[in-house]
């Protein structure tokens, strides 16, 4: 029985290259690219395109792999420890949403991180094209696992995703497309009058595999509610699409200001207007410190990779 079937955890080698990558893309989400050796050698490296800087604070990350008794590599997880706090991090998982695996995964992870703060889904990664949190609808068996472990999640982000063109969005007048600065597969698009500050500014993700991204978009203060929004956004996806997008995608935080300057409630609205459709609710994860007891202390409790190499039933 399968259920019956016995599971060791040991550090992952690169001849599980295409025994991981084969589940990396198993959970690929709509609109997200093909993660490939190069992207999976980044991420086994702690690097990424995406919150680089906070990837930067990391110890070297260890990844480990669940296998069966033939040998058949059938989960993966990496971990870190951010040394300026303490805290590890579990960066990211897959396992197929086989319950039994992705339990054995975390918990091999908890046992070399050991007894500190942990957090899980927090950063993106270079598999995927800034997907910064666990897409809890398409993994709902790696959230029931770590809620098992005693890990709280709470939504971060919506991510959203549009089918191009989009012929009914209208177009903003007097934009002007020019490179980002730091990123060549990106474009920003401004609106201005002369010489002024923009008054509405677009970053967008040149396509992979048909698909955009758009990054960013905001219009000032003084220039809102004139639909200047609106116009730039169907310009955005326009110039997506001429480089041959059949779909964008986007991310949008939830909403936690209601009211205030971060308040995402009209952003969402517009997005929703424009046809785009919610794919999914990333949600982050914290799990608490344990209390300390005894002959407890955090200096060894970081253990080699070697230590959450153990077989688990």
């Amino acid at each position: 029985m399968p259920s019956a079937t016995r599971l060791a955890l040991r550090p992952c080698a690169p001849a599980d290259t295409d025994a991981v990558l084969s589940l990396v893309n198993a959970d690929r989400l709509p609109g997200q690219p093909t993660a490939t050796p190069e992207m999976l050698h980044e991420a086994l490296a702690g690097r990424s395109p995406v919150d680089g800087g906070w990837w930067a604070e990391l110890d070297p990350p260890a990844t480990q792999v669940a296998a069966r008794a033939d040998g058949t590599v059938v989960g993966v997880a990496s971990w870190a420890l951010r040394p300026r706090d303490g805290t590890g991090l579990i960066l990211w998982l897959h396992c197929r949403e086989d319950p039994r695996v992705a339990d054995a995964l975390v918990a091999g992870a908890l046992t070399a991180l050991g007894p500190r703060p942990v957090e899980a889904f927090q950063l993106a990664t270079a598999l995927t094209r800034g997907v910064e949190a666990l897409p809890r609808a398409h993994r709902e068996a790696t959230h029931a696992a770590l809620e098992r472990a005693g890990f709280r999640g709470e939504p971060q982000w919506r991510y959203l995703l549009v089918d191009l063109p989009a012929p009914d969005l209208p177009r903003a007048a007097r934009v002007r497309t020019l490179p980002e600065p730091g990123d060549s597969h990106a474009r920003r698009l401004e609106v201005r009058r002369g010489e002024a500050a923009a008054e509405a500014e677009a970053v967008i993700g040149l396509p992979v595999e048909g698909a955009g991204a758009l990054w960013w978009i905001g219009v000032r203060p003084p220039s809102r509610r004139r639909g200047l929004g609106r116009a730039l956004l169907g310009s955005a996806l326009d110039l997506l699409a001429s480089h041959g997008a059949r779909e964008a995608f986007l991310y949008v935080e939830t909403n936690t200001g209601r009211g205030g300057e971060d308040d995402r409630t009209a952003a969402t609205a517009l997005y929703r207007s424009a046809g785009f459709r919610e794919v999914d609710l990333l949600h982050s994860y914290v799990l608490p410190a344990p209390p300390p007891t005894a002959g407890d202390g955090l200096r060894s409790a970081y253990p080699s990779r070697a230590a959450a190499s153990a077989a688990t039933s």
